[in-house]
């Protein structure tokens, strides 16, 4: 098994990772004998992923610094970085190697105070390993000011660190940023090979791994969610029963309503997991005396750890209203087809009967326009529209048609 087994349906990716690596493996060599660096190098301090949701940026990403930090003795024979059996690619891969930094946020944006902490750590010599690897997973949500501090390390990196950024698209990190990094373009893998994956990987029923495949549009991590978690089945099931519930404008409000208060309930669950084990924990490394009550001085500590668990409680709400969007873009895509005598695979086969109905009872510019309300909500909700406005506005266009 390799470091590159996870990573699906991306060969052209893999092949120009796994030359990266090879020239990365020559190069730390070449430097410790105090050799002459190899001309050529294909290895760069900074990479940019990008693709769509659930094509396995940080999937590559992690590979790639497993890669990196491989200490198989093949190498010496000729073998290419990344085994996946010793102890530099398994720690790194399982995000236990001391110089693998993998970032990411559940809050709405990463700030200028985190920021710094990781440039500072990007200076750093490796610890036990060939590199420094710095995995930032949402370089997306990297603020103005955040994004500056960062530009400054890519710059002028330190001698064997490596960036490893990974976002949707180009145009989601600053041009600067992106100019000082060789980018790699990920696409949505075959819903075939996620299927396979799921199998193969996580011992899931065939059947269930291609429903699961065929409805997330081969997004992996939603796919696995789907075909292991009954709330996750049954939260979509709800979904696609929406359009139709809005022939009337009660219908509409309500289902609006409905849409939402789920969203919120997923926020809540994670938040009832989460935050009192954290929110103990702080008491306890402030020393809280005997009754709960907090020693002088620490009131600003609790109160920042308030409003991250607010935000991230917001992003959890914000995902979960994402997710059903999701759900039903697909949906309107499949009416959209069947439609259109299109040949394309449904993805929401289940349904195959309110996909005919709704199909049957609109046109081909109706359904394009019900698709262009969920995209518009999903843009609302991104500008911190008030959700139940936002969702309420898109069920009454969907009725409208």
């Amino acid at each position: 098994m390799s470091v590159w087994d996870d990573l699906v349906g991306q060969d052209r990716v893999q092949e120009q990772l796994g030359a990266a690596a090879q020239d990365a493996d020559a190069l730390v060599t070449a430097i410790s004998a105090g050799e002459r660096v190899p001309p050529g190098s294909r290895m760069t301090h900074a990479w940019l992923f990008t693709g769509p949701p659930g094509s396995g940026r940080s999937t590559a990403a992690r590979a790639f610094a497993a890669a990196l930090q491989c200490t198989s003795p093949d190498r010496a024979l000729g073998g290419a970085p990344g085994c996946g059996f010793c102890d530099g690619c398994h720690t790194s891969l399982v995000g236990t190697h001391a110089d693998v930094d993998m970032v990411r946020t559940d809050l709405l944006s990463i700030g200028v105070k985190e920021t710094r902490e990781l440039v500072r750590r990007a200076q750093l010599s490796p610890a036990v390993g060939r590199w420094q690897v710095i995995i930032l997973e949402d370089a997306d949500r990297l603020t103005e000011g955040a994004g500056n501090v960062l530009l400054k390390a890519v710059e002028e990196p330190a001698p064997r660190t490596v960036w490893l950024l990974c976002a949707p698209s180009l145009e989601d990190v600053l041009p600067t940023i992106r100019s000082r990094c060789r980018h790699l373009t990920l696409r949505t893998p075959p819903v075939d090979a996620v299927a396979d994956v799921l199998i193969r990987r996580d011992g899931i029923d065939p059947e269930r791994a291609a429903s699961a495949a065929r409805a997330t549009q081969g997004h992996i991590g939603r796919a696995r969610r789907l075909a292991t978690d009954e709330k996750a089945r049954a939260r979509r099931a709800a979904v696609l029963k929406l359009p139709l519930r809005v022939d009337d404008i009660g219908g509409c409000l309500k289902a609006a309503q409905e849409l939402v208060d789920t969203a919120a309930d997923d926020a809540k669950q994670v938040s009832e997991e989460v935050d009192v084990k954290e929110t103990e924990d702080m008491k306890a490394a402030l020393g809280a005396v005997a009754g709960g009550r907090m020693p002088r001085g620490t009131a600003g500590v609790m109160k920042e750890l308030e409003d991250k668990q607010k935000r991230r409680k917001t992003r959890t709400q914000r995902d979960s209203l994402d997710l059903a969007l999701t759900d039903l873009t697909g949906f309107y895509r499949d009416v959209l087809a069947l439609q259109l005598g299109s040949q394309i695979a449904l993805s929401n086969v289940d349904v195959r009967d309110a996909l005919d109905r709704i199909a049957r009872s609109s046109t081909p510019e109706r359904t394009l326009r019900r698709i262009e309300a969920v995209i518009a909500c999903r843009r609302a909700l991104d500008r911190n529209v008030a959700p139940l406005l936002a969702v309420e506005a898109m069920t009454m266009a969907l009725r409208a048609g």
